[in-house]
């Protein structure tokens, strides 16, 4: 990303220079390489930097290749040059290269990657810090793999889940479109050639035909505005809690997704205090993983374990747990294998939404099918009634 950055050195005054960094912290450390003393740093805002300051860092790949490289007994520094010297995409071996710069200053590489937070998570750097006080890297980095994995195969089979439906309604949709929008109006003048009484509700749909189709250009204007206006409302920070709120407080469905953030939030727990994190910090960590409403109890929680009540007494009094879970988080605490008993925990979790998952879906898919064949096929029944109640005429 480009930064414009304010600076003043002996004997040049107030001078603007322009960086490619990977955040602000890193445009000023390259300004003040050069002897300027910072005043301000402000981010280009063209479009084609704001896609590429989008651009997501390839972290489980990175993370992979990172781990085989060190299993083959390379040193980190030249484990690290080996990534960058095979990457092709611009932005990401620029992140890579500084990332290698810092190392040879000799910060570690905890203190490295946590100068670029939009490529590297918090939770990364923890499991890497935690790491180095045990010199053994590869076991975080395996730990990490594991656990974004899990998590990336979550996220796949609920968007998997969300295809056929999101098909079959476009699907339903731009049918019904045509029909309403070019065959009835087709009809109608079949119908005005013909004479004779035309049912009531098959009037209704031709004058609405006829209406889409005298009014076709500001229906899809309207159409296209309203998607992109739906795009745009999507895409806010507000609308996705507004909207997540809502979804919160249906009965069955705020349960699931209950359910699914309690599997997240263990699973990323566990991975911390495997990691041989504190499990005050580790909870502390992921509050931004929970939604406000869990968010909250959690914060109360954590003061209260703080205190040193034990964990699984203060999760159950502010219901983050669930009777399955409570028990084996009192195994945990009888064993001192909390870490392992939270990953259990989100596993057994994580079979229980593919479950409820496979379950929706078989039965959600045969209603809407159902829905949408009503719609389409009382369109084509409306319009052959009149041809019908001609023909019994005829006879």
């Amino acid at each position: 990303m480009r930064f414009s950055v304010k600076a003043m050195r002996a004997g040049e005054g107030l001078t603007a220079l322009s960086f490619d960094a990977a955040n602000p912290v890193d445009a000023t450390r390259q300004a003040e390489l050069q002897g300027y003393t910072v005043l301000a740093v402000a981010a280009h805002t063209s479009l084609a930097q704001f896609s590429r300051s989008n651009a997501r860092f390839p972290l489980v790949l990175f993370s992979q290749e990172l781990l085989a490289l060190l299993d083959a007994g390379l040193p980190l520094v030249e484990a690290v040059e080996t990534l960058a010297e095979k990457e092709h995409r611009p932005e990401v071996k620029r992140a890579i290269g500084q990332v290698i710069a810092l190392l040879y200053e000799g910060k570690t590489l905890s203190q490295a990657l946590e100068q670029f937070p939009l490529s590297f998570p918090a939770l990364y750097i923890a499991s890497v810090r935690a790491a180095e006080r045990t010199g053994n890297l590869s076991e975080a980095l395996t730990r990490y793999i594991a656990y974004q994995t899990q998590l990336d195969i979550v996220k796949k089979k609920l968007v998997s889940a969300l295809i056929y439906p999101v098909l079959l309604v476009s699907v339903g949709g731009l049918v019904t479109l045509f029909l309403m929008g070019y065959v009835v109006p087709k009809f109608s003048r079949i119908f005005d050639d013909i004479g004779g009484h035309i049912p009531l509700m098959s009037r209704l749909l031709i004058q609405w035909g006829v209406f889409m189709e005298g009014h076709a250009l500001q229906i899809g204007m309207g159409v296209l505005a309203m998607l992109a206006l739906s795009i745009y409302l999507a895409r806010l920070p507000a609308t996705r809690r507004w909207v997540g709120l809502k979804l919160w407080s249906i009965p069955a469905l705020g349960e699931r997704m209950r359910v699914y953030q309690l599997a997240r939030f263990y699973r990323t727990v566990g991975m911390l205090l495997n990691g041989g994190i504190p499990v005050v910090t580790a909870l502390e960590m992921v509050e931004g993983l929970l939604h406000p409403t869990l968010r909250g109890l959690l914060q109360r929680a954590t003061n209260e374990i703080r205190e040193g009540k034990p964990t699984s007494q203060a999760m159950e009094v502010h219901q983050l747990t669930t009777p399955v879970s409570l028990r084996m988080l009192r195994v945990g605490e009888r064993t001192g294998r909390m870490g392992e008993m939270m990953e259990r925990v989100a596993g057994f979790y994580d079979e229980e939404m593919a479950r409820w998952v496979d379950w929706f879906t078989r039965l959600f898919e045969p209603i809407l099918m159902a829905v949408i064949g009503v719609i389409i096929g009382g369109i084509v029944v409306l319009m052959y009634m009149p041809i019908f109640d001609l023909a019994g005429s005829i006879q």
